[in-house]
């Protein structure tokens, strides 16, 4: 990746860098294992590469790049979604007021709550290990998870921020700003740029965004791609 800022391919120095343990890989295709990621990554756009990428998909379900172009579309693959998107970063936060219900660090134990709240809410991809990718904050009130954000790719130099959610009975309360700003916070303490990504189209996720201090680094397209049945 001489010469290739980590942030323009995200998903490509994270699977070979810090992710690594977390790859799928298939000759010159990689990505994350399904119960984590969606996210895939290509050495090259030679057929053979393309073919690799296929058979990754076909043995393992779709697969998701997150750059400014989409890739090409070999045989045995096809474009499920394709959307544009915006790629933020935060370098100088302005810090998110805290409510008044604390703040914990969630784990293991508080998967089941976390793919639960991920799979009402939608605020991307999100299975059953994500969590893993990295570290995750959560606000609960008796018992139950009401909120959650945390870390998902990391490039080199880099964390992204991701699985910001709120359940629909706690929207309005600042939830999301803080727990956005508290794990930026952790993020820039290890000397990492917090990154995030939002569909372009969703004005009030960028909002939030830039309140907090996040700025426009580029437009990325987000696409999916699945297995060709017509194969």
């Amino acid at each position: 990746m001489t010469g290739v800022d980590p942030l323009d391919l995200p998903a490509r120095s994270a699977l070979y860098g810090r992710h690594a343990g977390f790859a799928v890989v298939q000759g010159g295709a990689r990505r994350y294992h399904p119960e984590v990621g969606v996210f895939a990554t290509i050495d090259s756009h030679a057929p053979e590469v393309l073919a690799d990428l296929a058979a990754l998909v076909a043995a393992h379900g779709d697969v998701a790049f997150l750059e400014a172009s989409a890739p090409p579309i070999g045989p045995g693959l096809r474009i499920v979604s394709q959307d544009l998107g915006v790629q933020m970063v935060g370098t100088e936060l302005r810090p998110g007021t805290l409510p008044d219900v604390p703040i914990r660090p969630l784990g293991d134990s508080d998967a089941g709550a976390m793919l639960a709240l991920a799979t009402l809410t939608e605020p991307g991809p999100f299975f059953a290990r994500t969590h893993q990718l990295g570290d995750f904050l959560g606000i609960e009130q008796d018992g139950r998870l009401l909120a959650m954000a945390g870390e998902r790719m990391k490039p080199d130099g880099g964390t992204e921020i991701s699985g910001v959610c709120t359940h629909p009975e706690a929207r309005g309360r600042g939830y999301a700003r803080a727990l956005i700003s508290a794990v930026a916070t952790r993020i820039l303490a290890r000397g990492e740029v917090p990154f995030l990504h939002a569909y372009a189209g969703n004005d009030g996720a960028i909002a939030l965004y830039g309140s907090l201090g996040f700025v426009l680094r580029r437009e990325v397209q987000m696409t999916r791609l699945g297995a060709d049945a017509r194969l």
